[in-house]
C-alpha cells in the first residue's frame, strides 16, 4: 500500500524513488515488522497472563520444563500479524507470489490457532487431534497450490526456454533439473505440509525454532533475490522465476517479526510461539522454496528441522517394530536434555549449525 502511494508522489519528488527499490523496501519491511512486534508483545503477554492463557506442559517431558507451566503461548499470532502487515505495506500487491504466501500463512495459522486454543481451554497439551490437524493443513495446502498453479511458468535463463512449474532444480549441479510433470503436485504438497510439521516438531525449547527460521529465511531471501533478478541470474547461470524478487520483501518482514518475537522468547521465555506460529512459519518456508525452485535445497538449509522430524519418525518406527526406543526422548532436542545438556547450550548449538547450513545453501549459487 505504501509502495503505491510513494510511486505516486515520485512525480513531485523524484528522490522518493529510492524507497521503491527492492533493497530499500526489504530493509523498511524488517524495521516495520520489528517495531510492530516490539509494540504489541508487552501488552499481548500481559493480557494473556491476566487471562491465565498459559501453555500446558506434558508430564512425560523433561522435569526442567515443569517450571515453564503457565507461560503465555500463541506468540505466533503476533508474528503473522507483523509479517503480513509489514508485507502488505511494502510489497507490490499485484504480485502473484505474495498472495500464495498469504494463503499459506492464514490457512496454516488458523489450524495452529485452533490447536493452541484447544490446548489452553482444555488444559491439555495434546490439543487438536493429529488427524484433524492434518486435514486442516491439507486443505490449506491444496488452496495455496491451486492458486500457485494459476500463474505463468518460469524462465530458465541458461537454456533460454520456457519451463513449467513442475521443474525442480538440483543444488551443486549446473543446468540440471528434473521435470516431474503431474507428480510435482503431490511433491509440492509434501513440501508444504512436511516443512510445516518439521518446524512444529522443533518448537520445544526457548528460542530453539525461531533461530533456524531466521537463518533459513535469510538464505531464501538471497536465493529469491537472485531468481527474481534476470541480470544476476544470467551472470550466475541460474534459473529465474518471474516476480520472485518481491518474495525478498515478504521474507524481510518475516525476519523482522521473528527477531521481535525472539526478544521475548529467549531463555527464560516470556511467551511461546505455539502451533499458531510454528505451523505457518514452516509452511511459509516450504512455499518460498516451492515458488523459487529450491525445494531440495530447503532440506539442506533446514537441516535442523529435518533431523528433528527424522528423530520422531525413527523413534516411533523403532518402538512399533522392536518395542525399543533409539533416543532417550524424541524430538531429538529432548534426547540431549535427558543427557544433561542445558537448554541454552542445545539452542545456541542448533543456531550455529543452522547458520552454517544457510551459508552452504547460499554458496550453491557459485558451487555448481
Amino acid at each position: 500500500m505504501l509502495l503505491a502511494l510513494i510511486q505516486k508522489f515520485t512525480i513531485y519528488e523524484p528522490k522518493l524513488n529510492a524507497l521503491t527499490y527492492l533493497s530499500s523496501r526489504a530493509i523498511l519491511a524488517i524495521i516495520t515488522s520489528i517495531l510492530i512486534s516490539l509494540a504489541i508483545y508487552p501488552r499481548f503477554i500481559m493480557r494473556l497472563r491476566a487471562m491465565k492463557l498459559g501453555q500446558p506442559i506434558r508430564e512425560l517431558g523433561p522435569a526442567t520444563h515443569l517450571e515453564k507451566k503457565g507461560t503465555p503461548t500463541m506468540g505466533g499470532v503476533v508474528i503473522l500479524f507483523a509479517t503480513l502487515l509489514s508485507a502488505l505495506l511494502w510489497t507490490d500487491l499485484r504480485n502473484h507470489h505474495l498472495w500464495t504466501l498469504t494463503i499459506v500463512s492464514l490457512a496454516f495459522g488458523a489450524v495452529g490457532f485452533l490447536d493452541d486454543y484447544l490446548k489452553i481451554s482444555k488444559k491439555n497439551p495434546k490439543g487438536l487431534a493429529s488427524r484433524y490437524k492434518y486435514i486442516g493443513l491439507s486443505i490449506g495446502a491444496c488452496i495455496a497450490l491451486a492458486w500457485h498453479f494459476n500463474q505463468p511458468g518460469t524462465l530458465d535463463v541458461s537454456a533460454s526456454t520456457r519451463s513449467s512449474l513442475s521443474v525442480i532444480y538440483l543444488p551443486f549441479l549446473k543446468d540440471v533439473s528434473i521435470n516431474l510433470g503431474w507428480l510435482y503436485v503431490p511433491f509440492a504438497y509434501l513440501v508444504l505440509v512436511g516443512s510445516s510439521n518439521a518446524v512444529n516438531l522443533t518448537d520445544g525449547l526457548d528460542g530453539l525454532v525461531i533461530g533456524p527460521v531466521i537463518t533459513c529465511s535469510i538464505a531464501l531471501l538471497v536465493l529469491s533475490y537472485v531468481t527474481g533478478n534476470i541480470v544476476v541470474a544470467k551472470y550466475l547461470y541460474y534459473h529465474t522465476v518471474a516476480g520472485a524478487g518481491e518474495i525478498t520483501v515478504f521474507l524481510a518482514a518475516l525476519i523482522g517479526s521473528s527477531i521481535g518475537f525472539l526478544w521475548y522468547n529467549t531463555w527464560p521465555a516470556q511467551i511461546f510461539m505455539g502451533d499458531s506460529g510454528a505451523l505457518p512459519l514452516g509452511g511459509i518456508l516450504g512455499a518460498v522454496a516451492m515458488i523459487t525452485g529450491h525445494e531440495i535445497l530447503l532440506v539442506i538449509m533446514g537441516g535442523i528441522f529435518v533431523v528433528e522430524a527424522l528423530s520422531v519418525i525413527i523413534q516411533v518406527g523403532s518402538f512399533k517394530i522392536r518395542q525399543k526406543r533409539v533416543f532417550r526422548m524424541a524430538p531429538i532436542h529432548h534426547h540431549f536434555e535427558k543427557g544433561g545438556w542445558p537448554e541454552q547450550k542445545i539452542t545456541i548449538r542448533a543456531w550455529i549449525i543452522s547458520l552454517i547450513l544457510a551459508l552452504v545453501s547460499i554458496l550453491t549459487l557459485k558451487l555448481r
